[in-house]
């Protein structure tokens, strides 16, 4: 699967995939990632990438005839925007997402976009959440994480995708170590019992039950949701 990332700062990007579980991915060529400099297509002397608001208005606008010439590579991808006014990007848009070979992120800056290039180009548009960022590199980033989990072979094991959190709108279980030290200095924190007796069915039916009490706590949205579907 090949990533691209439109943006003006390719140096927050490039160094996330050089490590841990992105960084192996890179590696064995699971994942390939590509970074194109917006500031590469400005035309003018000064490679401005930045332009004025029609009718007035605080901030700058990136320059969406640069954009419009940037895009020209993305033609045949499946075209990210990252903005605040996309739908909330979720676990079951990462696994779809994964089917697809090429996915390119177009990363904001300034005040966002001219509203006539996201028309244009944009295949989906994502928010990762009801908060301003100052660029889309970390949104992007979030989003290619998430998505790249769901392919063959980065995790190592298809077991570790499953029973993660938002899987069937459920937060996963509590996990908990075999930490004797931590155990000795905390004994009134010591896990279920059920957890060590090696009852497979009776822990998946345990992890089950937590899982739901856990949603129900940190997520009652979520857990409402998983009502109203039943």
């Amino acid at each position: 699967m090949k990533f691209s990332f439109f943006t003006l700062f390719p140096q927050l990007i490039q160094p996330y995939f050089q490590q841990s579980i992105m960084g192996n991915a890179h590696k064995k060529g699971i994942i390939e990632v590509n970074c194109i400099n917006i500031r590469d297509f400005a035309t003018n002397k000064y490679k401005k990438v930045d332009d004025t608001l029609t009718g007035g208005g605080a901030g700058m606008l990136l320059n969406p005839f640069v954009l419009h010439c940037a895009l020209q590579q993305a033609l045949d991808t499946r075209i990210i925007f990252l903005s605040p006014c996309g739908a909330k990007f979720t676990q079951q848009d990462a696994k779809r997402l994964s089917q697809y070979q090429h996915i390119s992120f177009v990363c904001g800056r300034y005040e966002g976009f001219d509203e006539r290039i996201i028309e244009l180009y944009a295949t989906e548009i994502f928010s990762i959440g009801d908060f301003i960022l100052s660029g889309g590199e970390l949104a992007a980033l979030c989003m290619a994480d998430s998505i790249a989990r769901n392919l063959a072979s980065v995790l190592g094991s298809e077991e570790s995708l499953q029973g993660e959190s938002f899987e069937s709108n459920l937060l996963e279980a509590p996990n908990f170590t075999k930490s004797k030290d931590f155990d000795k200095n905390f004994p009134n924190f010591l896990p279920t019992s059920e957890y060590l007796k090696g009852n497979h069915a009776i822990i998946v039916d345990l992890k089950f039950k937590m899982s739901k009490m856990k949603t129900q706590y940190f997520r009652p949205d979520l857990f409402q949701s998983l009502a109203r579907i039943q």
